[in-house]
């Protein structure tokens, strides 16, 4: 395989179907950006334990393999002979994962500060990097149709990293921060203790 094409040199990207577009097109920003965070995902696994945070590791790559096919799906426009890679379900699918990693850490009534152990602030990250690549998908979304299980699952994919990031704080004692200025914004009832979108 060469890694080199020059296909590029001129600033333009083919899509699934052979259309070319510009690196800064809208569709293109979308895929790269799910791109980046599941480059972000595999730097906060490298800081894991893998003797005490196995589940999570297996967890993460699982997700960067359905990262690849949002990706691919983002780099289909609609239209074109493909045949769409994320499930209707893969949003529901992580689910289960958030109510269980949520259930690791100390409950909280404010806004945490991100941060905590190496592993912990690279999941922090990661979260930040999904909201980016989600508002990408929105702004792909105003122009044109987009394949939908891609964008609920980029939304609960922030969901998720962020409580694991929580989790893994709590498995290793580290005590989280909350912004000093932060109103009441966690409940008790499991469907408004997440951070807001």
């Amino acid at each position: 395989m060469q890694i080199y094409t020059r296909g590029g040199d001129k600033g333009k990207t083919g899509l699934i179907g052979g259309q070319r577009r510009l690196k800064a097109d809208v569709r293109v920003e979308a895929y790269g950006a799910v791109d980046e965070a599941g480059a972000f995902l595999g730097l906060a696994a490298s800081f894991l334990d893998p003797q005490r945070d196995g589940d999570i590791l297996d967890l993460l790559g699982g997700v960067q393999q359905v990262l690849w096919d949002v990706g691919a799906d983002l780099a289909a426009p609609y239209g074109v002979d493909y045949c769409y890679r994320t499930a209707e379900t893969a949003a529901a699918e992580l689910e289960p994962y958030i109510d269980h990693y949520h259930g690791e850490a100390q409950s909280v009534r404010r806004f945490v500060i991100r941060g905590g152990n190496t592993a912990a602030a690279a999941l922090h990250v990661a979260c930040t990097v999904v909201r980016r690549a989600e508002r990408r998908v929105v702004s792909l979304q105003q122009t044109e149709a987009i394949h939908e299980p891609v964008l609920r699952y980029l939304n609960r994919l922030s969901d998720l990293l962020f409580v694991l990031a929580r989790g893994v704080n709590a498995r290793d004692g580290q005590a989280e921060i909350t912004y000093a200025h932060s109103p009441m914004v966690f409940h008790d009832s499991p469907e408004e203790s997440k951070e807001p979108d």
